[in-house]
This record gives structure tokens, sequence and C-alpha cells, in this order.
């Protein structure tokens, strides 16, 4: 038999985000729970050196989300691991159903899920996914000690699984459409300077090839994007570094999307187009992508579904008007 579970604030999702809006929300009082979904800590879960978050000069990814969860539930957060597969906001209580078969309702919710890793499309990145194709260096990078990679992407992300996998691999080619790259300058002059790395600049990859017998990348086929000659580069393992798409499908129909379905918030606040519903970090952000950005839209995620709860009960203890009979 499935449990029905109710609290004042359902937190959907477990990044910097979701776990100091949790932070918040207990402190407030407002006893939250929070469902971790499919990926527990975020994208820094699979970072390594983390350094650009205040008060650590250097801290190591999962470490930092490890903290926050702990703190989430030292100040009486309810945690829960399950993943919400459906939500429907279109009356209060609102209701979310869990993989596990629960219902969780809740008065507010706050929608902190994340972003998830853009592919390609390609057929063949698709049949080499897991057997050489990876969008996560840290995950996979170990398997690549002493051969030669691939990276594409020209962003940050690009750029740290480039100079992470200089650690295992022993030459990284990173390929760029453009002829510059997006990233950091800091990390951009550590790539620059990195004695493994080779840039293939005004390059796109038309397609992996690999053997199915073992299965197993062997290569990547790159297109200039100017002159269409086609470079073939040997590798054996293939890293997928270009960005991240908000994970929005369970509010696709729900709430007002935009920039390719990041969830829109009003100015300055993480209220959206539906009372009640906030949403905070890499879901509604498409500009600064950042944890500590995150972490504050998790603050005010917390701030304003306390306000928004405050006047809902205010509204509820107004005795009705009645006009006296003439």
């Amino acid at each position: 038999m499935s449990e029905t579970k109710y609290s004042k604030v359902l937190i959907v999702g477990s990044g910097p985000a979701g776990y100091t809006a949790a932070v918040y929300a207990s402190r407030a009082m407002l006893e939250p729970v929070l469902v971790q979904g499919i990926q527990p800590g975020g994208q820094l879960t699979i970072t390594t050196e983390v350094e650009n978050w205040p008060g650590d000069t250097e801290v190591q990814g999962p470490d930092l989300m490890v903290r926050m969860e702990a703190h989430a539930r030292a100040v009486g957060t309810e945690i829960i691991s399950d993943h919400i597969q459906s939500l429907d906001l279109s009356k209060r209580p609102f209701t979310a159903v869990g993989d596990s078969g629960t219902t969780y309702t809740c008065d507010a919710i706050i929608l902190a899920t994340g972003a998830q890793a853009k592919w390609l499309g390609l057929p063949s990145e698709e049949h080499f996914k897991g057997f050489g194709v990876s969008a996560c260096a840290t995950c996979d990078g170990f398997f690549y000690r002493g051969q030669e990679v691939v990276v594409i992407g020209g962003g940050n992300t690009a750029v740290e699984e480039a100079l992470f996998l200089t650690n295992f691999a022993s030459k990284v080619t990173l390929v760029h459409r453009r002829d510059s790259l997006r990233a950091e300058k800091i990390l951009q002059h550590r790539l620059f300077k990195n004695p493994k790395v080779e840039i293939l600049w005004d390059h796109s990859v038309e397609e992996v090839v690999g053997a199915d017998n073992p299965r197993g990348v062997e290569g990547v086929r790159a297109r200039h994007v100017k002159t269409g000659e086609i470079t073939e580069i040997p590798c054996k393992g293939f890293f997928v570094a270009i960005g991240h798409a908000p994970a929005s499908e369970l509010v696709k129909d729900q709430l007002d999307l935009h920039n390719g379905g990041y969830v829109v918030t009003k100015p300055d606040s993480t209220a959206t187009s539906i009372p009640g519903v906030f949403a905070a970090g890499d879901l509604t952000d498409h500009i600064y992508r950042q944890a500590v950005t995150s972490a504050g839209m998790g603050c005010m995620a917390a701030l304003e579904a306390e306000k928004f709860l405050a006047e809902q009960e205010e509204a509820e203890e107004q005795p009705a008007t009645v006009d006296a009979a003439e």
C-alpha cells in the first residue's frame, strides 16, 4: 500500500540550492521534507577540486555535498532517498509521486532539480556510451591511465574535464568548434601551459569510431567547420563537455519556461508562474550556473516560501465579512 506524506514545504533536489533551502526552511520551523532525486548531491558529486566556494581555498565536490547534507539533517530536515516521477501543480496542496510509490503533498514546493549533461546526439555517441564515451571525467578518467583521450567543448566544464584527465591520460585533445574558448581565463591559462593538452580549433565531432567485439572507442572523426576537411583523432576515451540542460521535464507543461527549458522566475525572486511554487539553482539559472549562486537562490526560495505560507495562514484566519441586512 502506497504511503502519503504531507509537509508544509517539499524540496525536490539535493544540490547546493536544495540543501541550502532545507537549512533555511528548517530554521524557520517549517519542517521541510527533501527528496534527493536520482543524483543525491547534484553535479558537485562528479566534480573534484572546487576552488571558488567561499571559505574553502580548495574542497572536493563530493565532500562539500556530504557536509551540506549533514547540515540540513542537523537542523531538522527530513531527507528521503527517492526520485519524483510526476508532479501536479494545478491545485494546493501540490502533489508529487515518487518512484517508491510514495505520494508527497505540500503547501509550498521548492524545485531544485538542477541540470543534466548535454549530448551531441550522434548515433555513434549513443552506441559507445559506457564503452569509451562519457560525460564525466571524474567518474571515468581513471580508466584511461596512459591512454589518449578527446574532450569536446569550449566552456569551463570542458577545460576542467581536460585538465582533470591530464592526471591519467598520456594525451588530451580538446576539440572546439570556434577559434577561442569561453572558459574563465585562469582555466585557459592552466590548459594552454599543460604539455599533455593539444587543442583542435574550428572543428566539430562528426562520428565516434570503434570496435564492437569487444565494444570500445578507437577514435573520433572531426570536421573543420570552415573547410570541411576531416581529421581522425585516435583515442580510447571520448568525453562530451558541451554544457548542461535544465532538468525541467516535471514542469514543462505547468510552469513558464524560457531559454531552452529554464524555469522563469519573477525579477529578484525565485517565485514562478504558480503561487507557492519556487525554483532555485541551475533549474532556473541560465547565466551564472555556480554552486554559490545556487545556494543563494536556495536561501531566497526558503525565505519566500516562509513568507508565502505565513500570508496564506493569515488569510485563512481572517473572519469572513458578512453584509448586515437592512
